[in-house]
């Protein structure tokens, strides 16, 4: 499939001038600190929904660093479709999370909303994270896309190929090359979970685009019993990682508890997602 035989099959602008499937060729590796983010190294990225204390995130990096975890996430500043729900620890939040990670050895991201979390998390994490919801705020690409930082960018629940592949291009055209994508689930007609993982968008953008690509089966379904098989999937489909929400006691979390995993979960899932690895 060339690039204008996508244009056609995502029914958009032309993909054929965007860098991303220019360089289609050259795959692209991603630093997070000392982790490769690339085509052939798989990357787990993994931590709670929230930074809800000092002290929980401090316990959790230390047993997801024991399970292989390669970079601790954790919300700070969380955009919530509730005003009414937490809304993150903010500032005292990535400094937490800087700390848990300095203290088990391991790289950290968080999402970041606006310029001013940005600016913040400039001082505390490895790696900035886009959610679904800022996809296409584009004063926000922007601006990451003017840093050096390590980038993930989520796709929208509403949007598609097409407009994913242009958020992104929004940061590499500023000099950023340091971006990941990442498949998070979109919104369908469904109702028995809380979105579709689009299985098919990972081998498709490691057909037209030269980005690492990772799924995160957490939000694609929302719902704990379907984050090990959807983590298979991805695995299966080529994905270079992901990015999963795990908690010591998922129930208590204060965000996103019915799709957060517990530790022995994700154990489960690092074997099993091990042992399709060895066989592509």
């Amino acid at each position: 499939m060339n690039a204008e035989e996508c244009m056609f099959f995502y029914g958009g602008e032309s993909l054929s001038e965007l860098l991303l499937v220019k360089e289609k060729e050259e795959k692209r590796e991603v630093l997070i600190q000392n982790v490769k983010v690339k085509n052939g190294n798989f990357v787990l990225f993994a931590g709670p929904c929230a930074v809800e204390s000092k002290d929980q995130v401090e316990e959790i990096a230390l047993r997801l660093k024991e399970c292989g975890v390669d970079v601790l996430r954790g919300g700070t500043f969380k955009p919530r479709t509730s005003p009414y729900s937490f809304q993150g620890l903010e500032v005292d939040g990535m400094k937490y999370l800087h700390d848990a990670g300095k203290k088990a050895g391991i790289p950290v991201i968080t999402e970041v909303v606006d310029e001013y979390s940005l600016n913040c998390a400039l001082d505390y994490v490895d790696a900035v994270q886009i959610g679904a919801r800022n996809m296409q705020n584009f004063s926000l690409l922007k601006k990451v896309g003017k840093l050096k930082i390590p980038v993930v960018l989520k796709r929208g629940f509403y949007c598609t190929i097409n407009e994913w592949l242009n958020a992104a291009e929004y940061i590499l055209s500023e000099g950023n090359q340091n971006l990941i994508l990442c498949e998070r689930g979109i919104r369908t007609i469904s109702e028995e979970t809380r979105n579709t993982m689009d299985i098919s968008a990972i081998p498709v953008i490691k057909k037209i685009s030269s980005l690492p690509i990772i799924v995160d089966p957490s939000h694609a379904c929302g719902i704990r019993e379907y984050v090990l098989p959807l983590s298979l999937a991805a695995v299966a489909v080529g994905a270079d990682g992901l990015m999963i929400e795990v908690q010591i006691n998922p129930e208590k979390a204060i965000s996103d508890a019915r799709q957060t995993i517990d530790i022995d979960e994700l154990e489960r899932i690092v074997d099993k997602t091990g042992k399709i690895r060895s066989i592509l």
